[in-house]
Parts: structure tokens; C-alpha cells; sequence
């Protein structure tokens, strides 16, 4: 058996067991353990595992086991344990990130709650999309050729008809797609909710709307063509879209038909209402009744409730919104031009832009051209705009997942002027980006209205490709370039992420998951190895050598075993010593080298150091609780910087205030690479003495 096998095998062991497991998880170097009695842990025995790098108790029956970079794998393979199997311990990345977010709530936290449900609604769908958007800007790019007339389905024969199928698919049947994440997301079963979507998509209801079919009273009772059609529905002209509305007198009460096709916002507000009725359902219902009569009463109440109620208000909406634009278009060009792209980030999350296209193809069909599609480009380009900025922040940061997400969808947009990959995964799960989106929304639109509005000749996805379809052509470039460059250069300067979120993404690189933010900076500089510079041995590391560490502060030495933190207290982090800082606060480099840990919040700092030493100096114990109130920081992960440089500034009376300890751990991180870490300082310290002295090995 090999190493890799018999290390998880051998910490299952140690822990007590499957049994013995409550919860598990991990973070960027640690497996994290809940567990039913810690008292059972022989921590000498934990840290005798290969490839385990300490083990850390914590309060209550919490355990963690530092492992470095290869936890993932580690977990993974602990999981697939067959002891593992049977336990439902185990807690996704998914899970503690959406704990994360939910302890992370502050005051907007039902508009937090909102917009989490809209991404994690929308988010696993990401894949589907993208792959069904790269097959419409191929579809797009023979459109804009001239290989094929894809408006026109006679004209394009059967071969592209059926490769327009597929990515209808995926787009048309997006709403029981997104009645299952729903679903799955309010913690009731996703199944109910997809077959309660479903229903209203089915063959069975879009013949209620069909004159073809209707039911006959002849004999058996089957569907057949003998009688009208109208004693059952009533169908009527929409006099601004231009389209039929109908209703058909099911049980004697009146029921708009739609098509339901593509709506995303019914979905969303279905399982809003299903999801009390559905656990009001299992409280009253005895649990082994609950298979068959929570289903059948979700199914029996929510279909008649969502096709009677639900459905047409989604629709609704939307008309009346299309009703609205077409009144402002003629009566104030200018501001419409502005308030088409700024309203469209809103609608297109939630499904409500379909009414529009319908409005679109009706203004093509009645004055030749269509006046929306021309500033709903701005809206567009500010989208990708803002996707570029994200990407580019993602090349810069070495964030192979964003950075991949942001390709795609970035490809997507520009290609196939399809803009719910930016959204759904991206846009929706960093609520910094909207307000830059619509700032570019808003000058892409601005230039379009000062230039007197756009015409399209044909209804078109506002892509690249799609350009020579407006007219004036020249103005269309330019909103477009405005908008998009407007959304990129500001995603580029502010960022899109949190202090929270930049600093949980710089410790969980590579995509890997946080499970809190309180050990951000300990994480990320066990990981640091990884970026330290290359080339010939360094100066520390060469043998025989003895480097000293000067204090980052002026205050007063602690031992590293006193420090307040078991994590850093065991040496688990790495060797060194605490220093509880005396007078001003003022944290300074302690000799030349690259920043590779400085997340927003200011408590942490991990240093690569040019003579090969990888320091982490940790202000205070669960400073990052602060959120940043109190730190000024002065550097940022990727600088370089000299000894004696300010890293940070700390109001010392508001970190006492909350009340955590100011104690400051100065680490070594590589320590392993070092015969030896030697605190020869005591007492009083001034900022630049001696700390610590550091012997490479022989």
C-alpha cells in the first residue's frame, strides 16, 4: 500500500474512526474535524502520519490536522474511504462557502439572501451554458458570413434546424433547470419543483392554446378535432407586442396560457412559494406517509397555483414593462437610449427581457427596423466589459478557475452576444460588479442617446459578429467601446471582490475552499512554498548559514508557546516567536523581499524574503473579525518591499475595543528547511533589533 493510500487511512484511525466524525472539511492546508469526542486523539500519534504537518485541538470537540497544499487530495481520498461512505459527515466547498456567505451577512442581508438565491439558482447551469452559447456564436459568426439565413427556418433546411436545437434546448427548458437548483438551494426536494416547472411545458399544456386539438363531447371523451375550439379558450391580440394572449376555462375559472419557454423568473418565484408549503407539508404530515403525500399535495396545490397565478404574473410583468419601453421610445428617445441598458441587467437575471424580444421582432415586422436592440448593445458590451476586468484580475492573481470561467464567458458574449454566462457565473456572485457594470451601462447608453438612437435592420444577439446590422454603424461601435471599456477599467481599479472574498480567493488559490476567514494568512503561508523565487539556493538556506530576523514593532517578546492561538502557539504554522506591541502600532518589513500574502482586512502579512526566508508577522489573534476597521494598510500581495517599510499602520483603541489581543506572531513558515529557528530576543524590543536567528542545515 502506498504512502498516499495508507495516510488518510491512517488519520480515519487516529480520529477515531467514521463513527468518531460529526463533520469534515477542509481549507487550504487543513482538514477540519467535528467530531463526536476529540478526547479519543493522540496528538503525538496524529503528527507521526507521513505527511501530516501538525495537529491542532481546538475548543470543544473541533480538531484540525494541518496537511499543506495536498489536503484536497488528501480529503478526497478520505472520503472515498468505504468507512466514509456510510457517513454523512462529510461538508461540500459548496456547503462552507454558502456558511461563509451567510455568517459574512451584514446589513443587506436580505438583499444578500436574494441575490444568493438568484447565483446558486443559476450556477450549476454555468457548464450548459457555455456550451450551448459557443454553438450560438458559430450560428452567429454563419449568419454575419452569409453561409446561412438562421432567421429563417424554411430557408436553412432541416440540417440547421436541428443544430438551432441544439441550443434551443437548453435555453427553452432553462426554467425546470432552474426549478431544480431552486429547489435544491431552499433545501426541499428538487424533483417536486422540476415537475411542478415542467408541468407547464409539457405537450399536454401548450395544446391548451392550440385551435388544432380541443375536447370533444361525442362518445369517448378523447381529444379530437369534431368541435371549436372557442367554447373552452378565448384568445385576444396584445395591441403593443403584437402577440396572441389566450385562456381556457379550466374547472370554470379563466387561465392565461403562456409559453413558458425560457422563463427563468416563474421558476424562482415557484419554488419561493413552494418551499414553505412543502416543509409545512412534512411537519403535519407522519413521516412514513411523507413519500407519496408531500409530493402529491405540493403537486395538487403549487400546478393550479403556478399556472392560475404564478406563471401570468412572470408574464405580466414583462408585457407591462414592453408596454413602457415602447411609450418612452416615443416619447423621450434620449432617455430611453439611458434607461434601456440600465434596466436590462435587472430583467435578464430574472427572465423578464423575453417579453422584448417579442417587441423587437414585432417593431422589424411593422417599421422595418427595431430601436431597442441598438442601446440594449451597451448593456452588453458594459457586461463583457465588466467579465474582461474580472479576467484580467484573474491572469494577474494566477486564479486558474475565475480565470477559466471568464474566458469562456467572456467568449461567449463577445461571439455570441449571449450574456447569462457573465451573469449566472460570474456577475451574480460578486455584488461589487453590478454598480461598475452600470457605469459603463450608463455611458454606452449616454453616447447612443446624444447620437440620436440606433436602428437595426433585423433582430440579432448583440455580439461582435453582429455589428453591421446597425446603423449608424460608427455609433454603435462607439457606445459599445465606451460601455465596455468603462466596465473593464473600473472592475480593473476597485475589484470586484470583498475584503472577505479577496482574501478567502488569495488563500484558497487554485480554487480550493474556506472554511473561515479567521486563519487566511496562517493558510496561505504554508502554501507559500509554492512562490518562492527560483533559481540558485538562497542566502539563508546555503549551509552553515545564520540569518537573523529583525522585529517587525516595537513591543515587548513572548515566547511562541504563549501566544493566545494554539495554532500558531504548537508551531504548527511554523517556528518563531509573538511580540505584544508597545506605543504606536506600526508593523514594518524586517528586511527586503515580495509580498505574497496581504489580504484586504490588514491583519496578515506573508513575506518572501530575498535571503530564501519565508516569514508570515500575524497582527494580533482573530483580528480579522475586524473586517479591516483599524488597519491601514500600506502594500499589497505582489509588492515588493525594502527593510524598515511600513506594511501596515493599527488604531491599537480599536482592536482593544473588540477585544483581541494585539500579541503579533512573527513566524518562519519554511522552517523545516532550517536546522534551526532561535528566539534570542527578551523583554523590550525596538522595531529593526534582532528577533530571531535562523542556522541552515549542514
Amino acid at each position: 500500500m502506498t504512502t498516499t493510500t495508507s495516510t488518510p487511512e491512517a488519520i480515519l484511525d487516529a480520529v477515531g474512526g467514521a463513527d468518531n466524525i460529526v463533520h469534515l472539511t477542509h481549507c487550504a492546508t487543513r482538514l477540519r474535524f467535528e467530531l463526536h469526542d476529540a478526547s479519543v486523539i493522540d496528538k503525538a500519534a496524529v503528527e507521526a502520519i507521513p505527511g501530516v504537518l501538525g495537529a491542532v485541538p481546538q475548543s470543544g470537540d473541533r480538531y484540525q490536522i494541518v496537511i499543506g497544499g495536498a489536503v484536497q487530495g488528501v480529503y478526497t481520498e478520505i472520503m472515498n474511504l468505504p468507512a466514509m461512505k456510510k457517513s454523512a459527515g462529510a461538508v461540500s466547498d459548496a456547503d462552507v462557502k454558502a456558511a461563509a456567505r451567510s455568517k459574512a451577512r451584514g446589513k443587506n442581508a436580505i438583499i444578500d439572501a436574494f441575490f444568493e438565491y438568484l447565483s446558486d439558482s443559476f450556477r450549476p447551469l454555468l457548464p450548459v451554458l457555455l456550451g450551448a452559447s459557443l454553438i450560438i456564436a458559430f450560428e452567429a459568426m454563419l449568419d454575419a458570413l452569409g453561409v446561412v439565413d438562421f432567421r429563417d427556418d424554411a430557408a436553412k433546411g432541416a440540417t440547421w434546424v436541428f443544430v438551432d436545437s441544439m441550443w434551443r434546448s437548453v435555453f427553452y427548458f432553462l426554467p425546470i433547470m432552474v426549478a431544480y437548483n431552486a429547489a435544491k438551494k431552499l433545501n426541499i426536494d428538487p424533483w417536486v419543483g422540476t415537475a411542478i416547472m415542467a408541468a407547464l411545458l409539457t405537450p399536454n399544456f401548450m395544446s391548451l392554446s392550440s385551435k388544432a386539438y380541443t375536447e370533444t363531447a361525442e362518445g369517448s371523451g378523447m381529444f379530437a378535432e369534431a368541435l371549436k375550439f372557442s367554447d373552452q379558450v378565448t384568445c385576444t391580440m396584445n395591441p403593443t407586442l403584437g402577440t396572441e394572449s389566450c385562456v381556457a376555462h379550466i374547472f370554470g375559472l379563466p387561465m392565461q396560457l403562456n409559453d413558458y419557454g425560457g422563463q427563468v423568473f416563474v421558476p424562482l418565484i415557484m419554488v419561493a412559494v413552494l418551499a414553505p408549503l412543502y416543509k409545512g407539508l412534512q411537519k403535519l404530515i407522519p413521516v412514513n406517509l411523507q413519500m407519496v403525500f408531500v409530493p402529491f399535495l405540493s403537486f395538487v396545490i403549487m400546478m393550479p397555483v403556478t399556472a392560475f397565478l404564478l406563471g401570468p404574473i412572470g408574464v405580466w410583468a414583462g408585457s407591462a414593462i414592453g408596454a413602457g419601453l415602447a411609450w418612452l421610445n416615443s416619447s423621450a428617445p434620449i432617455v430611453f437610449a439611458i434607461v434601456i441598458p440600465l434596466l436590462y441587467p435587472f430583467l435578464v437575471p430574472l427572465g423578464l427581457h423575453w417579453p422584448l424580444n417579442a417587441l423587437m421582432l414585432i417593431n422589424i415586422d411593422t417599421l422595418g427596423y427595431d430601436f431597442i436592440q441598438g442601446p440594449m448593445g451597451a448593456w452588453n458590451f458594459a457586461c463583457f466589459g465588466a467579465t474582461a476586468g474580472v479576467l484580467v484580475l484573474a491572469i494577474r492573481d494566477k486564479d486558474r478557475v475565475m480565470r477559466q470561467t471568464a474566458s469562456g464567458a467572456l467568449a461567449a458574449g463577445l461571439l455570441g452576444g449571449i450574456s447569462e454566462p457573465s451573469l449566472y457565473g460570474i456577475h451574480l456572485r460578486f455584488k461589487r460588479i453590478y454598480p461598475r457594470m452600470l457605469v459603463g451601462c450608463a455611458v454606452g447608453g449616454l453616447i447612443v442617446g446624444i447620437g440620436g438612437g440606433l436602428k437595426a435592420s433585423t433582430f440579432v444577439f448583440t455580439s461582435l459578429l453582429t455589428i453591421p446590422v446597425f446603423s449608424p454603424m460608427f455609433l454603435y461601435v462607439v457606445g459599445i467601446a465606451a460601455a465596455f471599456t468603462t466596465a473593464m477599467v473600473l472592475i480593473i481599479l476597485t475589484d470586484y471582490r470583498t475584503k472577505e472574498e479577496r482574501a478567502a480567493m488569495a488563500t484558497a488559490a487554485g480554487g480550493t475552499a474556506e472554511a473561515s476567514a479567521e486563519d487566511t494568512a496562517a493558510d496561505l503561508a504554508l502554501e507559500a512554498g509554492a512562490a518562492s523565487t527560483a533559481g540558485a539556493t538562497a542566502e539563508a538556506l546555503k549551509p552553515g548559514t545564520v540569518t537573523e530576523i529583525a522585529s517587525p514593532l516595537v513591543g515587548d517578546v513572548t515566547a511562541l508557546a504563549d501566544v493566545p492561538d494554539p495554532v500558531f502557539s504548537t508551531g504548527a504554522v511554523g517556528a518563531g516567536a509573538g511580540v505584544t506591541p508597545s506605543g504606536e502600532i506600526v508593523v514594518t518589513a524586517p528586511a527586503a523581499g515580495t509580498v505574497v500574502a496581504a489580504p484586504a482586512s490588514g491583519h496578515a502579512y506573508g513575506i518572501n524574503l530575498d535571503n530564501g526566508v519565508e516569514l508570515l508577522i500575524h497582527v494580533g489573534i482573530d483580528t480579522v473579525n475586524l473586517e479591516g476597521k483599524g488597519f491601514d494598510v500600506k502594500v499589497k500581495q505582489g509588492d515588493r518591499v525594502e527593510a524598515g517599510q511600513e506594511l501596515v499602520r493599527v488604531d491599537r483603541a480599536v482592536v482593544e475595543e473588540a477585544g483581541y489581543s494585539l500579541t503579533t506572531p512573527v513566524l518562519v513558515t519554511n522552517t523545516a528547511k532550517f536546522a534551526s529557528v532561535e528566539l534570542v530576543a527578551s523583554g523590550s524590543i525596538e522595531r529593526g533589533a534582532t528577533l530571531l536567528r535562523i542556522t541552515a542545515k549542514d
